[in-house]
């Protein structure tokens, strides 16, 4: 058998296998050329959300949070003590996941979820979690939908202009944002009477997104900006091309449905780490890193970041790997190269972070630390992945980098942040 150490280095599979001052380099060309207008893998999506400002309280908002199957509305507003007072959270079924809709069909679906909300709101926060173009009136137009949701005609069109028609209410306010920037927004919600220097969101779940606030004065591709005022940007960050990749990333991103794209992504978030483990476990066989009593893991089809995570952690009754890896040198050799795939991802994830705190300027200073709000089950529940994240970004941002930042987590961040998107004056 050979060793596993010699296949992981063999394959550059070793987090100390890759400079994080490089990948944060790369990772910080990439965000100004993506500011700038030029050919990047980063998007810089302009929000035209002034998360600087203040936002009114004692206002009623119906704060909606649609993404993948999912639908959820409630009826909200900020007191003057800045709590947010969420009440009557409801739940159901994103329109077209129960068969196709026309345009019509799907918005008044949508009216008869949040008509009495609208009622007795003055504004919209719609979290809406698809790929939309924002436009400078904080509208979006949808550029498709999961696979899930059947609603064709909708695709193209203006979401909050066309909910406000069928709502019969066409001047209200509303404002569209995606799930990162609500994250954002929900931290900065929480941080109220608390003093931060700026502002991050961070999701690590399934996918993985990055948002920050950036200085009007550096979106150069956006026209007739007030180069004196500040918005979010929501980053793209999971599309990052620069990473350095291995021969099993590449094999693994072959055998997606999406080949070439949201490569750092597939890297380490939650919906493909699972599938990468897959990939590095089948090739450590062909290279003998196993014994012969454990060929069955060439015969597995697909692997779960979650079977992987409780195969960790030793929630493994009847777990795939504790039935192919019962020998007890291929089982610590099945671990090793999990674990390593886990702490490169963490070494990876850092770096994203990293770049975005040094992009910001900000921080300097342990009285106003940057508030980094994460969401995702992936950061939390990950065997290991939330400490050596936390080791590997405390270790790079000190000496002359020095950055002061806080993590935090917001509950129901999603609403919480579109509640907000909307009261931000």
């Amino acid at each position: 058998m050979n060793s596993v150490e010699k296949f992981l280095d063999d394959h550059k599979l070793l987090a100390s296998t890759f400079s994080m001052q490089s990948l944060v380099d790369d990772f910080n060309v990439e965000m100004l050329n993506g500011l700038q207008g030029k050919d990047s893998s980063l998007r810089m999506i302009p929000t035209y959300i002034e998360a600087d400002n203040e936002f009114a309280t004692e206002v009623p908002v119906v704060a909606i949070d649609a993404g993948g199957t999912n639908f959820r509305a409630a009826l909200t507003k900020f007191n003057k003590h800045g709590k947010l007072v969420i009440s009557d959270v409801q739940n159901f079924r994103m329109p077209g996941i129960d068969g196709e809709v026309t345009i019509a069909e799907f918005f008044k679906i949508i009216v008869g979820y949040i008509q009495n909300y609208a009622e007795k709101a003055e504004r919209i926060g719609f979290c809406f979690s698809y790929p939309t173009e924002i436009m400078k009136n904080k509208d979006g137009v949808l550029l498709q939908f999961c696979k899930e949701v059947q609603a064709p005609e909708v695709v193209g069109q203006l979401i909050g202009q066309n909910l406000l028609e069928a709502l019969g209410m066409p001047s209200k306010p509303i404002v569209l944002l995606n799930d990162t920037v609500a994250t954002l927004l929900a931290g900065k919600s929480a941080s109220f009477g608390k003093s931060y220097d700026s502002f991050i969101g961070f999701i690590l779940g399934t996918g993985t997104n990055t948002c920050y606030i950036e200085s009007n004065e550096e979106l150069i591709k956006v026209n007739g900006l007030n180069v004196t005022y500040s918005q979010i940007v929501n980053i793209e960050s999971g599309n990052f091309s620069k990473a350095p990749r291995t021969d099993i990333d590449l094999i693994f991103d072959s055998k997606t449905s999406n080949p070439g794209n949201y490569t750092f992504e597939k890297m380490f978030s939650g919906g493909y780490l699972g599938g990468l483990c897959l990939t590095a476990l089948k090739t450590a066989g062909q290279e003998n890193v196993f014994s012969p009593e454990s060929r069955q893991i060439h015969d597995i089809k697909e692997l779960s970041t979650e079977v992987v995570n409780n195969y960790l952690i030793g929630h493994a009754s009847e777990n795939v790997l504790e039935r192919i890896f019962s020998n007890v040198n291929d089982a610590q050799n099945c671990r090793r190269i999990i674990e390593a795939l886990i702490e490169r991802a963490a070494k990876l994830a850092a770096s994203n972070i990293a770049a975005v705190i040094l992009k910001t300027n900000k921080g300097k200073s342990i009285e106003k630390p940057i508030l980094i709000t994460v969401e995702g089950t992936t950061f939390y529940k990950l065997n290991k992945l939330k400490d050596q994240f936390e080791y590997f970004l405390d270790n790079y941002l000190s000496g002359e980098k020095k950055r002061y930042f806080k993590l935090t987590q917001v509950e129901q961040s999603s609403l919480t942040g579109a509640a907000l998107a909307a009261l931000i004056e």
